[in-house]
């Protein structure tokens, strides 16, 4: 049993900010009703969906694309889980509490590391396929912060395509009623503040069309991630933040949104490269690549016990260092020494894309340099993916759980959806009554100002320059600046409701909070980076920084910020 949640600390007055605490949309033309609505459609939200209707709730999945198009499918390396022999999850633990840096709550890291193989078992009793060697074993590797091979792979270097591709058909096989192309907008509650379902908007054609809600007890975020919110990710589009933003304005509480994980390794496409960028996956490295300077010289020798497997922090520290030295756009990733069959055999979709932009791994080093990956931190819940918000739940990066703590340690995340999903379909079930009608409140009137769509890349170019990789508080508040800027000025137009609309003020206000949480974190810890605080200091920021937004008026909402400690994410319900 956890110990008692402790009492959130406050560090600094409540920030005013011109967010709005609901978006401006018509009212709702059609409406479904179900027992539980999941808004994703990755490993997390199809994990949990396959999970709620098993249990016998009806069970109705809403996602912004296809089914089968969000971030899981992109997921190259592997999922993390102490399958061999020399393994251990007492080992997989203790190389994620290192990885994330002093913050980890190391209860969500236990259930993670030892549910975590039969949760794969799981999967592949399920359909998923995964790479076996000559004795039909499981093939493993490593991968950055690893001590042992325990990557799990599917197609060389497709795992997510094979994961997404298996959990979408028992979707269908199971006739789980799904509604894809729809943005989700806000969170609807009954009378008593309870989740009660969900507004969102069919972009499209199809049985629905424009703005709808689905009316649910229970409400299952698994939206992924925010990579979108800078220049260049990994991410792919969909990634805007909805669901951190739908939580934030519907007043649930947010944890470690200063904690975004930027992958050391993303294939250089040039300085005007904007958007998803190809990513050149750890497990590269884990099969011996070398990272080299334009010299030819391994700069990460010496520097940490694992060289080029160090955690991704680590990595992107020492190549955005080695750049600034040097005063070069990107670094190399050598693996010539691989040759053509093992490129062929193991990774051939990263030799492809490589390919497809002019370079040959085989025969040349890889340029690469760090891009917005994975959001460590997210919407709070304790170990059943419960968040402050009754009814209303969150897995997968959406989520704040506890397990990522200040890095994400490789490829614990689609492990991570798989055994967050279970626990929430299990917390659904105790939960919510089958056969419970919400009772939906009217919602509030939209209130503060929304950036215009055509705002978004100066959004991006902002946070890239501010908020990336390496963080000031001349840069932050720059940034800050330049963000509350996108939605002033007197003479300035306001921006029509629509898709676009909606996605760039998700957008807006989810790097406008990570900027203000980013500048209350002095300190450097995990993939927080800041310059002008240069070390680790546990005495005062071994902590969670926990944010709330609140309505204020026409002019945008408060945020009020506060610490917890790192024994925040109990079991049993917060209010």
């Amino acid at each position: 049993m956890t110990a008692p949640i402790a009492a959130p600390a406050p560090i600094g007055a409540p920030v005013r900010l011109p967010l709005p605490a609901a978006l401006p949309a018509p009212p709702p033309g059609w409406f479904l009703d179900a027992d539980v609505v999941v808004v994703g459609s990755g490993v997390a939200g199809l994990t949990a969906a396959l999970r709620c209707a098993a249990a016998g709730r009806r069970t109705v999945i809403v996602t912004k694309a296809r089914i089968d198009d969000g971030s899981t499918r992109w997921a190259q390396g592997g999922i993390a889980a102490a399958l061999g022999e020399d393994d251990t999850p007492e080992g997989h633990l203790a190389d994620t509490l290192v990885a994330g840096a002093g913050v980890c709550d190391e209860e969500a890291v236990r259930a993670l590391v030892t549910e975590g193989p039969d949760a794969v078992r799981r999967l592949i009793a399920l359909g998923a396929r995964f790479d076996t060697g000559a004795d039909g074993r499981i093939s493993l590797t490593r991968e950055g912060g690893h001590h042992r091979r325990r990557i799990a792979h599917a197609g060389g270097d497709a795992t997510g395509a094979e994961i997404s591709r298996a959990l979408a058909a028992a979707v269908r096989a199971a006739g789980i009623e799904t509604v894809e192309g729809a943005l989700a907008l806000d969170l609807l509650k009954d009378a008593s503040g309870r989740a009660a379902g969900v507004t969102l908007h069919v972009m499209g054609e199809g049985r629905h069309d424009g703005v709808g809600a689905v009316r649910a007890p229970a409400v299952v975020l698994a939206t992924g991630g925010m990579g979108q919110v800078f220049a260049a990710t990994t991410n792919p589009s969909v990634s805007t933040g909805d669901g951190v933003a739908l939580a934030l304005r519907a007043g649930a509480e947010v944890s470690d949104l200063e904690f975004v994980q930027f992958h050391p390794t993303v294939l250089w496409l040039g300085p005007e490269a904007e958007g998803q960028q190809p990513l050149i996956s750890e497990a590269v490295r884990g099969e011996g690549a070398h990272l080299v300077d334009a010299e030819g010289v391994r700069f990460m020798t010496g520097q940490h016990e694992l060289a080029e497997l160090a955690p991704r922090d680590i990595v992107a520290k020492a190549i955005t260092r080695r750049m600034h030295e040097q005063g070069v756009p990107h670094m190399y990733l050598d693996a010539r020494h691989f040759g053509a069959a093992m490129w062929e055999e193991r990774f051939p979709t990263i030799l492809a894309a490589c390919r497809a932009h002019g370079i040959d791994p085989v025969n040349q080093p890889i340029p690469v340099s760090p891009a917005a990956h994975y959001a460590s931190g997210g919407v709070r819940t304790d170990l059943s993916g419960r968040t402050t918000i009754p009814g209303l739940y969150a897995c997968g990066e959406v989520a704040c759980t506890g397990v990522h703590g200040a890095n994400r340690l490789a490829s614990n995340s689609l492990l991570e959806g798989l055994v967050f999903a279970e626990r929430i379909a299990a917390a659904v079930e105790r939960d919510v009554p089958a056969g419970t009608a919400p009772a939906v409140a009217a919602p509030g009137p939209a209130s503060g100002p929304l950036p215009p769509p055509e705002a978004r890349a100066a959004l991006q170019r902002a946070m890239t320059e501010g908020a990336g990789v390496l963080r000031s508080a001349a840069g932050l508040a720059a940034t800050a600046a330049a963000l509350d800027a996108l939605t002033g000025g007197e003479d300035r137009k306001p921006a029509e409701p629509g898709a676009d609309t909606w996605e760039t003020a998700n957008l807006h206000l989810v790097a406008r909070v990570l900027v203000t949480a980013a500048q209350l974190r002095t300190e450097t810890r995990g993939c927080h980076w800041r310059e002008d605080h240069p070390g680790r200091d546990d005495a005062h920021w071994r902590r969670h920084l926990v944010v709330t937004l609140h309505p204020a008026g026409p002019d945008g909402s408060v945020l009020t910020p506060r610490t917890t400690d790192t024994t925040a994410f109990q079991e049993t319900p917060r209010p």
